[in-house]
Formats: C-alpha cells, structure tokens, sequence
C-alpha cells in the first residue's frame, strides 16, 4: 500500500451479506420450530409409560427453542437496523450453541423413551 492510501480509513460495504444473516437465522427459527412440534407429536403420540422423562424432555426441548427464538429476534432485528451490524458477541453464540445441545438432549430423552 502507498502511504496515502495506508492513512485513510476505509468504509467497509456489507453488500447483501447481513440481509443473508437475517434470512439463515429465520431459517434456523424455522426449523427449530419444526423439531419441536415433532418432539410435541413424540410426546403426546407415546402409551402413557415415563411421564417424567416425557415431561421433562419436552420442557427442555421448548425452553431451548424459546431461548433461541429470543437470541435468533434480537439478532434479526440487528441485521435489519441498516448499517454495518457489528459481530455476534460471544455470549450470544454460546448461549445460541446451549440452546441447540439442549434442544437436541431433549429430543433423544424423547427418542430413547419410545
């Protein structure tokens, strides 16, 4: 780089890349919503034996997909504010990475009960 141009600052262009964001963090609501009607229909379609399990599985399962639907909203609302949205912060990812673990130990609580 020339010493002109290593001086100036440079704006950066996001391009499309934070609509495409928004829109793979509408498909993950989406599909998170999906494993927990499955997981509903695992649960109520059951003989009746290991309630416990069932309950507490689904309870996991549902708390985990309120939590990532909380986490997915406020992003959303990030990406589509305009701008350069700025980079996920680090609690949000693992807080995001928890909910999913824990949607999925919820389903195999409800699959190994079956």
């Amino acid at each position: 780089m020339s010493g002109a141009a290593a001086g100036r600052r440079v704006e950066r262009d996001p391009g499309l890349q934070p609509e495409r964001t928004r829109l793979a963090w509408r498909r993950t609501t989406l599909s998170s919503t999906v494993v927990v009607v499955l997981a509903a229909r695992a649960a109520l379609g059951g003989d009746g034996g290991g309630w416990p399990v069932v309950a507490g599985s689904a309870g996991v399962v549902c708390g985990g997909w309120m939590a990532l639907l909380w986490i997915a909203r406020g992003r959303i609302r990030t990406l589509a504010g305009g701008g350069v949205p700025g980079p996920m912060g680090p609690r949000s990812g693992a807080a995001a990475v928890v909910c999913v673990v824990a949607m999925v130990g919820g389903g195999v609580g409800l699959v190994l009960r079956a």
